[in-house]
């Protein structure tokens, strides 16, 4: 059995903690042999455990004890402390384990709710489970969701060489806002997400930029941001922005603009990959 599981872009500027898309990044889990104690092969590194203390194991364990160890072997492509949701691609992960090997028959809004829970806010997690793009919002342990489509459009991922944790992310931003600045922010955020789900992205575009959340704040913490969206821009993209608490910075354009735009990414020489990315509509998915 095979576990698929999405990377996810949160945040899509003013959607702070709510908004996220699903995107053509894996995380792979496939269950191998019965064995009698839980072991993950996997090749992430020397601090990611290989025993119950990993994420994935001690998600699945927290929701259901009865379960067969298994020989399990991880595969990801989703970038450890990045900003493409790795934290949460193996939650969801877990989740499914939990599901699968327990019989749970757990519904998508069961799995988001435990998942949510878990992880503290449902922007990264809900795409994950969904697929496509997903506004959210979790207020005392009420967790509320629209999943929606994205628009038409390519995207294209600069991811810096260094990790950036969503603590450090977090500690930039102000503890508290006045009246008005909340209202202004808010009234951003709402006619991004109303263009997103009319598919104007002109329109969106120039909301998700004007983001008064968290980018004016953590954008100083990505030194490659300015350059990377003079050149977006240069080469007609929707939008720039940062993707969930950063380092990598997302840019939406229309196909016919994307070689040359990755060409002169390229030509600048920054520290880091660049994904060439499209929406993933599926989700989390098992295979059998």
């Amino acid at each position: 059995m095979k576990i698929i599981v999405p990377a996810t872009s949160a945040n899509v500027g003013p959607g702070f903690d709510s908004v996220g898309i699903a995107v053509t990044r894996y995380l792979t889990i496939e269950v191998l042999e019965p064995a009698d104690d839980w072991f993950i092969e996997h090749d992430l590194g020397a601090g990611i455990p290989t025993d119950e203390k990993n994420l994935l194991l001690s998600t699945a364990l927290s929701i259901s004890t009865d379960m067969q160890p298994h020989r399990i072997k991880m595969t990801s492509e989703v970038p450890l402390a990045r900003g493409l949701g790795s934290s949460s691609s193996v939650i969801v992960a877990g989740i499914e384990l939990a599901n699968q090997l327990a019989k749970l028959q757990l519904s998508d809004a069961e799995k988001l709710r435990i998942a949510t829970e878990i992880e503290g806010h449902p922007d990264n997690v809900a795409p994950a489970i969904f697929g496509n793009m997903v506004i959210a919002s979790y207020i005392g342990e009420d967790v509320q969701y629209v999943t929606s489509d994205f628009p038409s459009c390519d995207l294209v991922a600069f991811v810096p060489s260094y990790q950036l944790k969503t603590s450090d992310s977090r500690n930039v931003l102000p503890k508290e806002w006045s009246y008005k600045e909340a209202v202004a922010a808010s009234s951003v955020a709402n006619v991004a997400i109303a263009a997103l789900l009319k598919g104007d992205l002109l329109t969106a575009g120039r909301s998700i930029e004007s983001d008064h959340f968290h980018e004016r704040y953590r954008q100083s913490l990505v030194k490659e941001f300015p350059q990377v969206k003079e050149v977006a821009h240069a080469h007609g993209a929707y939008a720039t922005y940062l993707s969930g608490a950063g380092p990598t910075i997302m840019n939406l354009l229309a196909p016919e603009h994307t070689a040359a735009f990755v060409a002169a990414l390229e030509e600048l020489g920054l520290d880091g990959q660049i994904f060439q990315l499209k929406i993933d509509t599926f989700g989390v998915r098992v295979e059998k």
